[in-house]
């Protein structure tokens, strides 16, 4: 839950933000998104591999204790340059959670009762985004009226939220650090010894994706890997400056890299790095994730309904705040909690519904994600061009429901198309892509546009719909190439160098 509130209360803040620091709508999209987005995602695959090997319970702590620092620290910022780096720190931070909150609860309860325990540790993250709204909106109308020219220190409301919920995740983190740290696979009757040294698979990770290290690690693949690498860094860095140069406007002035471009071009530049190794180091895996059109078309696909979902989710609250006027305390009650009901339901109802069209149709699952894709579109148009505020509450709530019921079609063919050794790796390539996609960049078009259409945020939300032909053609392909790739998993694994099965 504070995973969520401390990722999501940027949302309710965001006009506050805005003003007293000068912003525009595209460093607002940036902050939520890709300052989080890029470091959250890379962090994630070594700090993984650190939660296989190492004391979960230390690892859990130390995250903990990191993203609430470093939202705390968002309280005190006073431009945007210094709320960046506390993005930074809290995707890093939260980098840790679920990696070893999934594999401590695996080993905490026995399989019979290891789907449920895990849903309600997930169900955390709705009711947390859902609380982020409410949370911050009690503490920013609170805190300003008590203190109408700031209060403590000259903290305005904004400030003082970061600090409310903030503060209490470094206390949590005390209380967690108690956790009992079980043994891995005892439940199963396969205890596994502690790992002699759990930090050297973690190191080895960090040169696979995190620069510059990565320059490292393909320096020990050879001079023409490193040669590449360095070829694909500098194609990267250009893109980004070519981009920044086409967005920007021609005020006469040669612009560098904004931070949005340059973020995208590490964090894409790093996933290059990252495969490179991978099919250096396990070819078998390497095929049937990137050499695989039917996995990486279903990631794009999903990739899609995030890159719209994730901008829904953050600017309908100051967008709701701007157009009619209504207070935090509204927002909180009529966006925030039925937000945390739509996406819970959405989920649920979707994972089953995959299940049952699966039963029939090899490629069901698919099915469901493209319903995620295409059904939320009438639902945003309507919300985001009525001018009656209780419509715009019932049409966002249906918008965030149907574009959740995705999420669990996705992430189980995602699961499907590997062998069983193999599903963890698939997990992170599937976040990669939502996470860099989505998140990275669906906030900040949306963002973007508004900006430059004079702080119209109902075209730049509405401008996210420029990626639903990118995601048709994916799930189109996807539904095409899934029946077959479900049929020969073991061959093209076989024929990468996996072992036969049963050998």
């Amino acid at each position: 839950m504070l995973n969520f509130i401390d990722r999501q209360i940027l949302s309710i803040l965001a006009n506050d933000i805005k003003a007293d620091l000068g912003l525009d709508d595209a460093a607002l999209g940036f902050l939520y998104g890709t300052a989080f987005a890029v470091f959250y995602a890379l962090f994630g695959i070594p700090l993984g591999r650190l939660a296989d090997s190492w004391h979960r319970v230390k690892l859990m702590t130390i995250g903990l204790t990191l993203w609430s620092f470093m939202t705390a620290i968002s309280g005190f910022a006073k431009n945007g340059a210094t709320l960046t780096v506390a993005r930074i720190g809290v995707g890093v931070g939260e980098a840790t959670a679920s990696p070893s909150a999934y594999s401590l609860i695996s080993d905490y309860f026995p399989a019979r009762l290891r789907a449920t325990a895990l849903a309600i540790y997930s169900s955390g993250l709705y009711i947390g985004g859902g609380l982020s709204l409410l949370i911050g909106a009690l503490v920013v109308e609170q805190w300003n009226a008590a203190y109408p020219g700031g209060g403590p220190l000259g903290l305005v409301g904004w400030q003082a939220a970061f600090l409310a919920v903030g503060i209490p995740g470094l206390l949590l983190a005390a209380w967690v650090f108690t956790l009992r740290e079980p043994v891995r696979g005892a439940l199963e009757g396969n205890p596994t010894p502690a790992d002699p040294h759990p930090f050297r698979g973690f190191v080895n990770e960090l040169f696979t994706v995190i620069p510059p290290f990565t320059l490292v690690g393909a320096a020990r693949r050879g001079i023409p890997a490193l040669l590449i690498n360095l070829a694909v860094a500098v194609g990267m860095l250009g893109a980004a400056y070519g981009v920044t140069q086409l967005l920007q406007s021609g005020d006469g002035v040669i612009p560098g890299i904004s931070d949005q471009w340059l973020f995208s071009a590490v964090g894409y530049y790093a996933v290059y790095c990252w495969a490179a190794a991978l099919r250096r180091r396990d070819p078998a895996t390497f095929a049937l994730i990137w050499g695989s059109p039917a996995f990486l078309a279903t990631v794009v696909g999903y990739s899609a309904v995030a890159f719209m979902a994730y901008a829904t989710s953050y600017w309908s609250a100051p967008y709701a705040e701007r157009v009619f006027e209504v207070p935090k305390s509204e927002l909180g009650l009529f966006i925030g909690a039925p937000g945390a009901v739509a996406g819970f339901l959405g989920v649920i109802l979707g994972g089953r519904a995959a299940d049952a069209l699966q039963e029939k149709f090899a490629n069901g699952r698919v099915w469901i994600i493209l319903f995620g894709l295409l059904a939320p579109i009438v639902p945003m148009i309507i919300a985001f061009t009525t001018d009656n505020s209780w419509v715009f509450y019932g049409f966002v709530f249906v918008a965030q429901f149907l574009s959740s019921s995705a999420l669990g079609a996705a992430g189980a063919v995602t699961q499907t198309l590997v062998l069983p050794r193999m599903r963890a790796t698939a997990t992170a390539t599937f976040f990669l892509g939502t996470t860099l996609i989505g998140l990275a960049l669906g906030p900040y078009l949306a963002g973007y546009v508004s900006s430059i259409r004079g702080e119209d945020l109902a075209a730049g939300i509405l401008s996210t719909f420029v990626i639903i032909p990118v995601g048709l053609v994916a799930l189109v392909w996807s539904l095409r190439a899934v029946p077959k790739a479900l049929e020969t998993v073991q061959a093209r694994a076989t024929a990468a160098g996996e072992p036969a099965a049963g050998r």
